[in-house]
């Protein structure tokens, strides 16, 4: 126990840093949907893509704690800290103290959960969800204890109310049962029963989201990423290199329980990856589902390999001590301080990359009107991912520009606030690269237009810019005068 409290003590110092650090644009949305009335979240996530127990929780959140950076990045660090014993937990009954212990000291370092664990998303939920499916899986279906089979039911379910990847995670389970728990087909058939008898109320909804949304702003993985896509939750490459060398110096120890757990990765993470060869939704924060498997075999690899695997570990806790995610994932707060001084109640705002409108509403507060390069937008909490990409590609500047702008007066100011396209790699996908033709288009005609006079020009030194998929924004306040 107090190792276990060790542990804990130790990540809360390692995650507690950036605890009130700046929303990104999906935190935004996160924000936004969970202030919606609770009833109506799930109504309002037809627009969205996403399933709603994460948002229902954070709505429940909110209204008990606010809606401050801390408040709501809290809610990721209290299930990235309940990870660290029920890891323990994991280990210790799937295989002895040991890997228990091993798993406990991974969950607690990995820059992964340190990541996400003060980001106002549902990683850090789906991850702890994910360590909880693993040991209620084998103790259940392939150990027969009916009482964690009855768990197993509960926890899928939440797992794909909580992110659409579960889905994949559920077939994986489905497959290692055929390959190594063959005997209780009966038994996983009334778990996957159960499960689909909970998930049913969510299939009208599901289908209209597969219709209609999607990750247009994503790329089709390469064949590479299928390979290191499971090193995303153990902090990279490096450390995922360390953990394979070190599992295959004991993979004559391996039974049928650490077999089924590879074939559970490796069906979640293919067929994820050849979903997104079809409709690309690939990226890396997505493979929390896959947190409990991943980190219980790198614990087991470890325990079992020697000196080769204290090698390893002490090789990856070198890599990964000191990450810290210093900078605010986004610029958008501290474009948003410097626009408030200048804005009134009442006044237009324009974000020609759709998606920011909920981060930027957020900071800026309401009592504003909002419009995109789609046009004028009725709910500056939520964004509208309903065939968005043919919506944009219609929306020509030469028609939208005049509607938005004519409930603009002679003399009336508005504020456009457009991307900085300092690194093209962010805008390579069929959405991003829409929004970037859109916003050079909007911005440029703008500049070019004697009827609007540049009075403001904000922006700032945005550090993280050098990570692809941060997209920092500028301000620019124009007045009409003619």
């Amino acid at each position: 126990m107090a190792a276990l409290a060790g542990l804990v003590a130790l990540s809360f110092a390692l995650r507690i840093g950036q605890l009130r650090a700046g929303f990104w644009i999906d935190e935004g949305i996160s924000v936004g949907v969970a202030h919606h009335h609770w009833s109506s979240i799930p109504h309002v996530l037809r627009q969205d893509g996403s399933p709603p127990a994460y948002y229902l929780l954070l709505g429940l959140w909110i209204r008990a704690f606010g809606d401050t950076e801390g408040a709501t990045h809290a809610l990721s660090l209290v299930f990235s800290l309940a990870s660290i014993p029920l890891a323990y937990v994991v280990g210790r009954r799937v295989f002895d103290r040991r890997t228990g212990l091993l798993c406990a000291l991974l969950v607690a370092t990995t820059p992964y959960l340190t990541y996400y664990a003060t980001e106002t998303r549902m990683y850090a939920f789906e991850g702890f969800l994910s360590l909880l499916a693993v040991v209620a899986y084998v103790e259940g279906v392939m150990r027969g204890r009916r009482a964690w089979a009855v768990v197993l039911v509960p926890t899928v379910a939440l797992m794909v109310y909580g992110h659409n990847w579960a889905l994949f995670f559920c077939v994986g389970l489905a497959l290692a049962t055929i390959l190594f728990a063959r005997e209780r087909l009966g038994l996983f058939a009334l778990v996957a029963a159960g499960v689909a008898l909970l998930y049913v109320p969510w299939l009208p909804t599901l289908y209209s989201q597969v219709q209609h949304t999607g990750a247009p702003w994503s790329t089709k993985p390469s064949f590479h990423e299928l390979f290191t896509a499971a090193g995303a939750v153990l902090g990279g490459d490096a450390a995922l290199v360390a953990f394979v060398i070190a599992g295959f110096v004991g993979l004559a120890t391996w039974g049928r329980v650490e077999r089924a757990l590879a074939v559970l990765i490796a069906a979640t993470v293919a067929l994820a990856w050849l979903g997104s060869q079809i409709t690309p939704a690939w990226t890396t924060r997505y493979f929390s589902v896959v947190l409990g498997p991943v980190v219980l075999l790198a614990a087991v690899a470890v325990g079992r390999s020697g000196r080769i695997g204290v090698l390893a570990l002490f090789a990856v806790l070198f890599l990964w001590w000191g990450f810290n995610p210093k900078d605010d994932k986004e610029n958008a707060r501290r474009i948003a301080r410097q626009v408030a001084p200048v804005l009134h109640h009442g006044e237009l705002v324009i974000s020609t990359h759709p998606e920011q409108v909920p981060v930027l509403r957020y900071y800026l507060g309401p009592g504003l009107r909002w419009a995109t390069t789609l046009g004028p937008v009725s709910d500056a909490q939520v964004f509208d991912w309903q065939d968005a990409v043919s919506r944009l590609r219609a929306a020509r500047p030469r028609i939208v520009m005049p509607r938005v702008l004519s409930a603009v007066p002679l003399g009336g100011e508005f504020v456009v606030i457009t991307p900085l396209f300092r690194d093209y790699r962010a805008w390579r996908a069929k959405w991003t690269r829409l929004v970037w033709r859109r916003s050079q288009q909007w911005t440029v005609t703008l500049a070019n237009d004697q009827h609007f006079r540049l009075e403001h020009h904000f922006t700032t030194d945005e550090i993280a810019v050098k990570f692809n998929y941060f997209k920092p924004v500028q301000a620019f306040i124009y007045r009409r005068v003619g």
